[in-house]
C-alpha cells in the first residue's frame, strides 16, 4: 500500500512571537513537518525571528514561508514582500507536499561550489532527492493524469554542431517539440561537449535552439519510462550534461528565446554567460509534476539568483519573463540581435 503525507489544514500566518514559542518548544518536531499534516510553515515578520527558533525551522522537513524584505532572512526557504504574495507559494505546497519539501531541503544544502567535488555532491544529492520522488505517489498521480505519449523515430539529429568558424555553435534540434529534452538530444550534447573539452581548446561555445522555442522541458514522452528510480538515478549519474556545462562554462554562452522550461533553464544556468531575447520566458515546473529540478537546476539555479528564489520558481510553477531574469541576475544580457547559426524562424 502507497503511503502518502496527511490531509493538511490551510496555511495561517503565524505572528514572529508565535513562531518563536512553537519553534523553540521541545516538541516542535513532533508537531511539524509534513508526515504532521503541516508542511508549510508562514511567519509574519520573518526578519525578525530569533536566532534559535531560526534554526530549528532551517532542519525542519517542511516548507517555510517568510514575509519580510529580501535577503533579511536565511534560514527561510522563500521570503515573501508581502502577504497576497504568500497564496501562490501555499497552494503550490499544498498541492504536492512531498515534492515542494523535498525540492527546499534539497535546496538548503546551498549552492555548490565551483569545483569538481562541489558539483559532483550538488548532481548526487539532486539525483538522489529526484529518484526518491519517482517512485513516490505525487508523480505517480501525475503520469497517471497525463497518460503514455509515444514518439515517432526522428530522422533528424537531435543537436547539430557547427565549428566552421572560431565559435562552435552547439543548436538544439528538435523544432516541432519546441526542443522538447530527451535522452538522445541529451546523449549528443554531452558527446559534443566532451569533444570540446581536450586540452588546448579554447575555442567559445555557443549554444542555441531552432525553432520557436530554446527548450521546453523534458519530453513528456519519456517520462516514466525507465524501468525503477534505482536505474533513472545511474543514469543521471552517468550521463548528464550539467558537469560538462560546468565544465566549459567559462567558454559557454547561450542564448535563450522563447520558452526556457524545466531542463531548458537548469541547463543554460550553467553558461558563464547566459544572454536572452526580450520574449524570452523562464518556468520550473517540475514540482507540480510531483518531482523536483532534475538536469542539475538545484545546482546552476540557486548560484545564479539563490535558493529562496529558486525555491519560489520551483513551489510556484511561474513564468518570469526576460526583465526579471535579468533584474535577478540568472540572464546577464538582453538582446533581440540576430544569431548568425542555422536556426530558422523563431519567434518570441
Amino acid at each position: 500500500m502507497t503511503s502518502s503525507a496527511p490531509e493538511s489544514e490551510p496555511a495561517e500566518i503565524l505572528s514572529r512571537a508565535d513562531a518563536g514559542r512553537l519553534l523553540t518548544s521541545p516538541a516542535a518536531d513532533l508537531d511539524l513537518g509534513v508526515l504532521r499534516g503541516v508542511p508549510v510553515l508562514v511567519i509574519d515578520d520573518a526578519d525578525q525571528l530569533a536566532c534559535e527558533a531560526a534554526v530549528t525551522l532551517a532542519n525542519l522537513p517542511l516548507v517555510s514561508v517568510g514575509i519580510a524584505p529580501a535577503g533579511t532572512a536565511p534560514a527561510f526557504d522563500v521570503l515573501v514582500d508581502d502577504v497576497d504574495a504568500v497564496t501562490a507559494v501555499v497552494e503550490g505546497v499544498a498541492a504536492n507536499p512531498m515534492a515542494a519539501v523535498t525540492c527546499c531541503q534539497v535546496l538548503r544544502s546551498g549552492p555548490a561550489p565551483r569545483t569538481l567535488d562541489g558539483i559532483q555532491a550538488g548532481l548526487l544529492l539532486e539525483s538522489t532527492a529526484y529518484g526518491t520522488l519517482q517512485a513516490g505517489p505525487e508523480f505517480a498521480r501525475w503520469l497517471a493524469r497525463r497518460g503514455r505519449r509515444v514518439r515517432p523515430e526522428e530522422p533528424e539529429p537531435p543537436v547539430l554542431v557547427d565549428a566552421s568558424g572560431g565559435e562552435v555553435r552547439l543548436i538544439l534540434n528538435r523544432p516541432r517539440l519546441r526542443n522538447a529534452w530527451s535522452a538522445a538530444m541529451r546523449d549528443s550534447l554531452v558527446d559534443a561537449l566532451r569533444a570540446l573539452a581536450i586540452p588546448g581548446d579554447e575555442r567559445p561555445i555557443h549554444l542555441i535552439g531552432n525553432g520557436p522555442a530554446f527548450c521546453c522541458g523534458g519530453d513528456p514522452a519519456e517520462f516514466g519510462t525507465v524501468d525503477d528510480s534505482v536505474t533513472g538515478h545511474l543514469v543521471r549519474s552517468s550521463a548528464n550534461a550539467a558537469p560538462w556545462l560546468d565544465r566549459l562554462a567559462d567558454r559557454l554562452t547561450v542564448t535563450v528565446h522563447g520558452p526556457a522550461v524545466g531542463a531548458g533553464v537548469e541547463l543554460a544556468a550553467f553558461a558563464a554567460h547566459l544572454r536572452a531575447t526580450s520574449g524570452a520566458t523562464f518556468r520550473l515546473p517540475e514540482v507540480s509534476m510531483g518531482l523536483l529540478p532534475g538536469a542539475g537546476g538545484t545546482v546552476s539555479i540557486p548560484r545564479q539568483i539563490g535558493r529562496q528564489r529558486a525555491a519560489w520558481l520551483c513551489l510556484t510553477g511561474a513564468t518570469i519573463d526576460a526583465t526579471r531574469a535579468l533584474d535577478w541576475g540568472l540572464v546577464d544580457e538582453i538582446s533581440d540581435e540576430p544569431v548568425d547559426a542555422p536556426i530558422g524562424d523563431r519567434a518570441n
